[in-house]
């Protein structure tokens, strides 16, 4: 009987992990000028958990965020997504690797530019893992629009 609690109360805080949103999105706009925007992607993250960096070191293990911008003729992507955030390094010794993430808060900024200054917006879609130091979350994939 107290092997079939256990088994059910980690069946149980699987499930409340898997329900853990530890990462609010908002998706924003700066214009610049007339035609130049910057788009933020900001993820605000939950006390104890982090998501990682766009860029890893070749012998990582951990799922990069991934953005994704959908094509929309009257939008010119200019140049890479920066981040803005405390990167941190994480070391794991038992692997020998590091990992770079980032806790707390972190902003991916994009520039675009109109090729007319109209009214229209730009979709796409984030893909990121949020984890502890002791567990992760399943990868997840979010779509977003932000008008111009």
């Amino acid at each position: 009987m107290h092997k079939l609690i256990l088994v059910l109360s980690g069946l149980c805080l699987s499930a409340a992990a898997l329900a853990q949103s530890p990462v609010r999105w908002e998706y924003t706009t700066q214009q610049l000028d007339d035609k130049t925007y910057e788009i933020h992607l900001t993820a605000n993250i939950e006390q104890g958990w982090h998501i990682y960096a766009q860029q890893q070191p070749k012998d990582a293990i951990a799922l990069p965020t991934k953005i994704k911008f959908n094509k929309n003729p009257l939008i010119n992507i200019q140049g890479k997504i920066s981040e803005f955030g405390k990167k941190e390094t994480h070391n794991i010794e038992v692997l020998g690797i590091q990992q770079y993430q980032y806790a707390s808060k972190v902003d991916f900024v994009q520039k675009i530019e109109l090729k007319s200054p109209v009214k229209t917006s730009l979709t796409g879609s984030i893909a990121f893992q949020v984890c502890t130091d002791e567990q992760c979350l399943p990868a997840e994939e979010l779509h977003f629009t932000v008008g111009l």
